[in-house]
């Protein structure tokens, strides 16, 4: 099927999506299987293509030294004999091992037995500087709502027992002198 119109017949092409045929004047050509698509199938996903993974990269990460494996063109071998090769390989050191890091946006900081909070409400190691719940944006539990629906009732009686109060209560008394003190004091030699 070609493309353009009776004045342009060079221009554009069709879709090649087999319920589309869309005339598009600016078509894509998939990197994977050549074929021209429209705007709306231009990605791999959209038009379900059998050469999806030609040019993605597949990486296995070693659980002991934290080295990463790529295994883009091992198709006939198992994860696990890649990973038991490069433990008999050699290259394989636990000194090399990534410390775990703090899980917040752009922190850096390394969890270290010093350095590491548990957060009580959502249960995510993070380092001290980001340990209160504001600061690593804490996802609360619904059940670590209800004490704070505890707390807010216990303010309302205070403030209800503080309105309650009439004004001689909170200071008006007069005080003792301290010419004529109630305790007798003692000084210290």
């Amino acid at each position: 099927m070609g493309g353009g119109t009776e004045a342009f017949p060079d221009l554009g092409r069709h879709c090649q999506l087999s319920d589309c045929h869309q005339l598009d004047f600016l078509p894509f050509t998939c990197h994977a299987c050549h074929k021209v698509f429209c705007v709306e199938h231009r990605s791999c996903k959209s038009h379900e293509c059998p050469k999806a993974d030609f040019n993605s990269r597949k990486v296995l990460v070693c659980e002991i030294c934290s080295v990463s494996i790529e295994t883009t063109g091992c198709k006939n071998e198992d994860d696990k004999a890649i990973l038991q090769k490069h433990e008999k390989s050699g290259d394989c050191d636990p000194k090399k091992k990534k410390k775990p890091t703090c899980p917040v946006k752009r922190c850096k900081g390394i969890l270290t037995f010093s350095n590491t909070s548990t957060c009580k409400t959502c249960q995510i190691q993070v380092c001290l500087k980001h340990r209160f719940p504001a600061d690593h944006a804490c996802k609360r539990n619904s059940s670590s709502s209800q004490p704070l629906v505890k707390d807010l009732k216990e303010a309302n009686k205070f403030l209800t027992a503080l309105v309650a109060r009439s004004g001689n209560d909170c200071g008006n008394k007069s005080r003792p002198s301290a010419s004529h003190p109630t305790n007798p004091s003692v000084k210290a030699c």
